[in-house]
């Protein structure tokens, strides 16, 4: 473990907190620094604390209220006079309702549009099934000109929020709405494009995003306990994406297991696959949500019933090191 990098309180009772919330105090952070920042908000403001900007300027928020089309052309008008606008609401919204404007009036045109997809995967819980964005990697992802990002706790939210208005042109920040734990810390490297090794390993090479990361790493103490040597490397750009650092983990341990909480088809394991098979093709499991919807619940319980814990991934692990010797 790269003790510098990653917080002490990992396996002892982590810090838990919404990375949500890097989001809003990321969005606060630039205001302070960035005249040019305007964020948008469709009626959820308090939700996807963005309320934080608003209340510190109040001059530079736009409510648009639940109108998420006109909000994201908003957004492309307001980028098209110099602004630097973040558009804020549920990713089944900002990826899904607006999905057209998102591809033909921002990406298309290559528009200065930064979108904040909060409420990502089936831990939002009792929101059920038509607020879980399940869907969303897959249908930004493959959007031409769009950078898409899925920090793992708040730290790394707040930076990519800060990062993200320094780089040209869409970027989408996908993060969730319950308590996540806290993994990294304000010094921990990040760099957008970049994946970052949070663990040595030669048996097996673990990449995940979001707060898949962290069970990806309860999973690397599991089998080391077996006799396993995990590698884990934090893969929170999917576009654009560090093909080098995958493909040299391929090449020296032979297996791969992807973890996401989205669905396993057109996600961040696809976009892995697709990066191996044309370079260095291995045994490969993908965890995440498999061809269904979500419901509701409660998120540690949705967590278990989609097979998105640690445990999946050990046994995932042990499928792919079992194709890599046959």
């Amino acid at each position: 473990m790269k003790e510098l990098f990653l917080s002490s309180k990992i396996f002892s009772g982590p810090e838990m907190i919404p990375t949500r919330f890097g989001y809003g105090d990321g969005l606060v952070e630039l205001g302070k620094n960035n005249a040019a920042v305007v964020v948008l908000g469709a009626d959820l403001s308090s939700s996807l604390c963005v309320d934080r900007f608003r209340e510190a300027y109040p001059d530079r928020f736009i409510q648009t209220g639940i109108a998420e089309q006109d909000m994201m052309a908003l957004a492309a008008g307001l980028a098209l006079s110099g602004k630097i606008p973040f558009v804020s609401t549920y990713g089944v919204f900002c990826t899904g309702r607006a999905w057209d404007q998102l591809r033909t009036t921002v990406a298309y045109a290559r528009l200065n549009v930064k979108v904040g997809s909060g409420h990502g995967g089936v831990s939002v819980g009792a929101d059920g099934a038509t607020h879980q964005a399940l869907e969303d990697i897959s249908i930004t992802r493959t959007i031409p000109n769009v950078t898409v990002i899925a920090p793992a706790d708040y730290h790394e939210t707040l930076k990519a929020t800060v990062a993200a208005a320094s780089i040209s042109g869409p970027v989408v920040i996908r993060f969730g709405r319950e308590k996540v734990p806290v993994i990294t810390t304000d010094k921990t490297p990040f760099t957008v494009g970049k994946a970052e090794v949070y663990k040595d390993g030669t048996d097996v090479t673990i990449t995940a995003c979001g707060q898949m990361v962290y069970e990806s790493l309860l999973a690397a103490e599991t089998l080391a306990k077996d006799g396993v040597s995990a590698r884990v490397i934090n893969c929170h750009t999917i576009k654009p994406i560090d093909s080098k650092t995958l493909i040299r983990a391929a090449e020296e341990t032979g297996a791969v297991v992807t973890a996401e909480e989205h669905q396993v088809m057109g996600g961040f394991g696809s976009a892995v696959a697709e990066v191996l098979s044309q370079n260095y093709p291995v045994p490969m499991r993908m965890i995440g949500v498999q061809d269904t919807f979500g419901q509701s619940g409660d998120p540690d319980d949705l967590m278990e019933e989609y097979g998105l814990r640690s445990e999946s991934i050990v046994k995932a692990a042990f499928e792919a090191l079992k194709m890599k010797k046959g």
